[in-house]
């Protein structure tokens, strides 16, 4: 169905007085997070385009489909070892793409809509669990994390007692992000498995950055308390939560929630790598412990089915009126964006298209893969995959500029 093309509530939390690195799992043409960027790919590694893979069903024209390809082409020509698009038009078809490679030794193609892992986009699926407690009377979201897990949020500066729900799911809980300590030594500690209390306890080991609901800043920390707060109030794994109450409902068939051990991704997927600097050898990731993100960025999908997520949720088919509503009402993101203007809900956010309107988004990055992706009030949805991390700000901002190329130019 349809989704309603309206602004977002805006209900501003002032800004942080001080600015932290821009970190967001990539919120679509908010460039964002940022982790670094990539500039360049190294001598060795191969960029040739492939052709595109169309939906047999895509009536999309030729000129339309050239400017999707040729934005996919520019990212690996220079920046990315491989990247792949599932591109939906307002009709509900799909074309798909391919460029670059999926293997840098071998030169394999990109699979077709092949998995990937979509990192920070988690945290929309974790939202939205929430947020159906929410609906069926069993979470408030204005009430303290403390009611839900008790004694549990202590730190300097940081008090359960008066963070509540929806600021953890928002970002306006002041809490410190636990990733820069836990990515140390990383590619060399890449199989390394984490309880999610031994993430939170990094998270809650720093000052807070602010006082509730006076700032926003980006921090997986917050969807950490957010995938135990799930598991407290249902009593069952957060990952079979999410997988019975999202996955399954909204028909995601190659989406999945990575058992504890599994270091693999099932099914054809591009192989992922990373670099720490521009010009350096890939390294190949793509078998890594996903728990370090847990609740914040564990899942597993394919460029399509983030696409089908992304309408059903803002179609109405995940969530109740009530629900939907105070997950698109937002306040200021300036660290989500590197264009600006970007705002943050509950566990989804907003970014300016080139061609006029907004679209709702998320995105992510894992190491070896960044995702960015949207969808319109009129329906079109547009995911992005490439198969590493950017190590510059331009390389992200190209990859943003994709996303939006795949939205406007239909």
């Amino acid at each position: 169905m349809p989704l309603r093309d309206e602004k977002s509530s805006r209900t501003d939390a002032p800004r942080p007085s001080k600015r932290r690195r821009p970190r967001f799992a990539l919120a679509a043409l908010s460039g964002v997070v940022l982790a670094g960027t990539l500039t360049a790919l190294s001598a060795n590694s191969a960029h040739a385009g492939a052709p595109p893979a169309l939906a047999a069903n895509s009536t999309r024209t030729p000129a339309t489909a050239d400017r999707v390809q040729q934005s996919l082409d520019k990212l690996v020509q220079s920046e990315y070892p491989g990247a792949l698009a599932a591109v939906r038009g307002r009709d509900g078809r799909t074309r798909h793409y391919t460029a670059g490679v999926g293997d840098v030794k071998t030169k394999a193609k990109v699979p077709v809509n092949g998995r990937v892992r979509i990192a920070s986009n988690t945290k929309m699926f974790t939202a939205t669990v929430v947020l159906q407690l929410v609906g069926e009377g069993k979470v408030e979201l204005d009430a303290p994390i403390e009611k839900y897990l008790p004694n549990l949020v202590r730190g300097d500066g940081i008090d359960g007692r008066k963070i509540t729900v929806r600021q953890i799911l928002q970002h306006t809980s002041g809490l410190a992000d636990y990733d820069e300590e836990i990515m140390q030594g990383f590619p060399e500690s890449r199989h390394t498995y984490y309880e999610p209390r031994e993430l939170l306890d990094v998270g809650m080991g720093k000052k807070a950055l602010f006082a509730p609901g006076k700032g926003w800043s980006y921090s997986n920390t917050n969807y950490i308390l957010a995938g135990l707060l799930i598991q407290k109030v249902t009593g069952r794994p957060v990952a079979e939560e999410i997988t019975r109450r999202v996955i399954d409902r909204a028909g995601l068939r190659q989406t999945y929630w990575p058992a504890v051990g599994d270091q693999t991704i099932r099914g054809p997927h591009p192989k992922g790598y990373f670099a720490a600097k521009p010009g350096e050898p890939w390294v190949d990731v793509t078998d890594i412990d996903p728990s370090t993100a847990w609740a914040a960025g564990q899942l597993i999908s394919t460029p399509s089915d983030v696409n089908a997520f992304l309408t059903s949720l803002l179609g109405g088919g995940l969530l109740k009126p009530r629900q939907l509503e105070q997950m698109k009402t937002t306040v200021a993101a300036p660290d989500f964006d590197v264009t600006g203007g970007a705002r943050y809900g509950l566990g989804i956010g907003t970014f300016k298209l080139s061609c006029g309107g907004f679209a709702w988004t998320h995105g992510g990055n894992a190491p070896g893969y960044s995702t960015m992706n949207a969808v319109t009030g009129d329906g079109r949805a547009a995911t992005v995959a490439v198969t590493a991390l950017p190590t510059s700000l331009p390389a992200a901002q190209h990859h943003a500029a994709a996303l939006d190329t795949a939205l406007c130019a239909g």
